[in-house]
């Protein structure tokens, strides 16, 4: 998240129990980097430590920077239940991924599950990875984690209508959740789509809410990351297709996975 207003405000709090961030396949590869670093990570859009604690339990120190106070709020809730070893390892920090001066060096920089796409103009692009160069070791690494743009769902002509079929989760404090979907409007010139995720929320005892979290999203195809990635002075080392590290163009849509090394 790079705006001021914290966009995650109404369903920080129910992050956590949605069920496609709950089961997402990625915390092992991301641990794997982690340990395979041998050095300190930082982690850009930490949210709240769904990947980060368990890097920081694997041994790792690690610091998580994210814009949003309320995700940073559960982070720290999260922290809170695990042991002192662990605590010790996460350092966690409020800031914009454009514009950050932490003090010191990395051997990864990881940006998991998209935040990376909240910038929705190649200067906030190449202002992140410029900031994400000063802080690398020399032959550091930065892991881009995107989605790989479908054609069919680009051109999907449901445009303001809600859709979805993720099935009803409840949150840890009893409430029965319902998450739909809707693109709200699409900029096709500058890659960027106007998106809701609309949270129909019941209560124990029956009263309903409905809370919406609101962002513009900006999609990257392959190239034109891998050509980002250069312009910012990163050398390409993979595109992956899924954290199985399968090559890219394997499914489709699949991911868009690309790992780069810091230049000379």
């Amino acid at each position: 998240m790079t705006q001021n207003s914290d966009q995650y405000a109404a369903i920080a709090d129910l992050y956590d129990d949605v069920g496609e961030y709950r089961d997402r396949p990625d915390v092992d590869f991301y641990v794997a980097e982690a340990l395979g670093a041998r050095g300190p990570v930082l982690e850009l859009g930490c949210g709240t430590g769904r990947v980060l604690i368990p890097t920081a339990r694997a041994g790792v120190e690690v610091t998580g920077l994210d814009a949003s106070p309320s995700m940073l709020a559960e982070c720290r809730n999260r922290l809170a239940q695990e042991a002192e070893a662990v605590r010790t390892r996460v350092h966690l920090v409020q800031g914009d991924m454009r514009r950050f001066d932490l003090g010191r060096k990395y051997a990864l920089v990881t940006l998991p599950f998209r935040p990376f796409q909240h910038l929705l103009t190649v200067e906030d692009q190449l202002a992140c990875l410029a900031a994400i160069q000063s802080h690398l070791h020399p032959a550091g690494r930065v892991i881009l984690d995107l989605f790989n743009p479908s054609l069919e769902a680009l051109t999907d002509p449901n445009v303001g209508q809600e859709t979805g079929d993720e099935p009803e989760f409840t949150s840890r404090d009893g409430r029965r959740v319902v998450r739909k979907y809707r693109i709200v409007s699409r900029d096709r010139a500058r890659q960027v789509n106007s998106t809701e995720l609309v949270y129909y929320i019941t209560y124990p005892d029956g009263r309903q809410e409905r809370a919406v979290h609101a962002f513009d999203f900006r999609y990257l195809f392959r190239f034109e990351a891998e050509h980002l990635l250069a312009r910012a002075g990163f050398e390409v080392q993979a595109v992956y297709s899924d954290h199985n590290r399968s090559p890219f163009g394997s499914s489709y849509p699949g991911e868009l996975i690309l790992v780069a090394r810091k230049g000379g």
